[in-house]
């Protein structure tokens, strides 16, 4: 166990939950990029796409979008280390665990 003295399996489901909630959001924005891009370009009425498209990207609004699905993106592969890290302080804790049973054996 780590610190917090819980379960390394407690640990390891809370940041288990916490990246698939925000991989779920990171993949909703980058998902619903061509769906945003096509209601704002509906929005600008009847011009053609490649100048609709052109003006929405060129907006701090489309700049704001994207960026926030970039951080979003960060937040869930943020999340992905700390479920690694869990998994290697696991892994750390059992194997000198073993080697303290070992120890002991050996002394014995």
């Amino acid at each position: 166990m780590t610190e917090d003295n819980r379960p390394w399996a407690d640990q390891y489901r809370e940041a288990a939950e916490e990246w698939a909630d925000r991989e779920s959001a990171a993949q909703l924005l980058e998902d619903m990029k061509s769906a945003v891009m096509a209601q704002k370009q509906a929005m600008l009425g009847d011009i053609p796409v490649n100048r609709a498209e052109q003006t929405i990207k060129a907006s701090r609004d489309w700049e704001a979008y994207i960026k926030s699905c970039v951080e979003a993106r960060k937040e869930a592969n943020l999340a992905k280390v700390k479920i690694e890290f869990l998994r290697m302080k696991f892994q750390e804790w059992s194997n000198n665990e073993a080697t303290r049973r070992a120890e002991i054996r050996l002394t014995q």
